[in-house]
């Protein structure tokens, strides 16, 4: 987990923009499983989409590839 506390100090752009891009990373990866999971349990896209904040259309756009495990080869 990231501890907030230490982040850099954004004064510094190398180290403030390689936290960023740290930051953004685990949010991409936590926010794709929090999707498989959402959709394993049935939820709509459009339910998913609230939950985001955005709507269904850009919801599914973005994070339509997230596999479920339910794919057959």
């Amino acid at each position: 987990m990231v501890d907030l506390n230490t982040l850099p100090d954004p004064d510094d752009p190398e180290s403030g923009f390689a936290a960023v891009i740290a930051l953004r990373r685990l949010a991409d990866g936590l926010e794709r499983r929090a999707v498989r999971s959402a959709l394993r349990q049935g939820w709509s896209w459009v339910r998913i989409a609230q939950a985001l904040g955005v709507t269904k259309q850009a919801a599914h756009k973005r994070l339509s590839d997230v596999p479920t495990g339910d794919e057959t080869p």
